[in-house]
């Protein structure tokens, strides 16, 4: 909070000296609730960094101002995707940014809430927004496709804690005052919490697993139950669709170290599992699956 308080400190005299407003999201009236001010252009460069931009992303920059995250996205790697802003002055700054680079076939600017903006398409989500904002924007965050990636600068979400986070110096900030800059970079998770079921054979012998796993965002964790007896789960990692996790259960009289991996698909979890124990070696392709039907896997070595 303290930071907070000094960093909004900086910002008022670079605020009342542009005469600047901001940005794409609102209070009522459609009026900006968030300032304008510029992110550094070695934070963007961090921020794209992080986020590990390619040619093949659709970015979506939430309080685009003049456009310099999405512009720099397609300059730099190829990427496509889009701005929005409140300001009707940010956005023909923006276009006039595209233009002067040469990439408007590849980015677009709309004067849009961004609450009301359709993220879909999104693989990444870059802004600089309050505290308050990223706060509201987040359940609509956690909707998105998982292994959709959001790059914050500044401002985190709150208890959904960052996959990664670092803090860098930024000599530009609040119109060259300086500062450091934190920049957050989350995945969006997978929906794994809750039951589900799954069954194979082990030495030639039907096996049922019941997992039931606990969710907070991306973190995850959870127990199976084996012959009916419950066995706690252990390092399980949820990074977007992706899920791994092991336990050690007795089956058929020995105990067995599984390691699961799998993608989160719905109602699906499709993978692979890896068995060893005693003499029993094998890999299996398997399906968990929260209805009440048991999913069939296979050995494939």
């Amino acid at each position: 909070m303290q930071r907070l308080l000094m960093m909004l400190n900086k910002m008022l005299p670079a605020l009342a000296c542009a005469g600047l407003m901001a940005s794409g999201a609102h209070a009522a009236g459609d009026q900006p609730s968030v300032p304008y001010v510029p992110t550094p252009q070695a934070v963007v460069d961090r921020m794209l960094n992080m986020a590990k931009v390619t040619a093949q992303d659709y970015l979506i920059d939430l309080g685009s101002g003049d456009g310099r995250i999405v512009v720099t996205a397609a300059k730099k790697f190829g990427a496509r995707g889009f701005g929005v802003d409140l300001n009707p002055v940010r956005i023909d700054e923006a276009n006039a940014n595209a233009r002067k680079n040469g990439v408007t076939d590849k980015v677009a600017f709309y004067q849009r809430n961004l609450f009301d903006t359709d993220l879909t398409q999104a693989t990444v989500i870059t802004m600089y927004l309050l505290p308050r904002v990223n706060l509201e924007l987040r359940p609509k965050l956690l909707d998105l496709k998982p292994g959709t990636r959001l790059v914050s600068h500044d401002f985190d979400m709150g208890d959904w804690k960052a996959d990664a986070s670092t803090r860098m110096d930024a000599a530009d900030k609040f119109s060259g005052a300086g500062g450091d800059s934190d920049v957050y970079f989350w995945v969006v998770p997978a929906k794994a919490g809750g039951g589900w079921r799954s069954q194979f054979p082990v030495s030639g012998k039907p096996q049922t697993y019941e997992f039931m796993f606990e969710q907070k965002y991306q973190m995850v964790s959870g127990s199976v139950q084996v012959n009916g007896r419950a066995v706690k789960i252990t390092d399980a990692k949820l990074r977007g669709a992706e899920l791994t996790f092991s336990f050690t259960a007795d089956v058929n009289d020995a105990p067995v170290k599984h390691e699961f991996s799998g993608s989160v698909d719905g109602s699906r979890i499709i993978g692979q599992a890896t068995l060893s124990g005693g003499r029993l070696t094998a890999r299996v392709e398997w399906i968990a699956e929260r209805a009440a039907r048991v999913a069939g896997l296979g050995v494939i070595d």
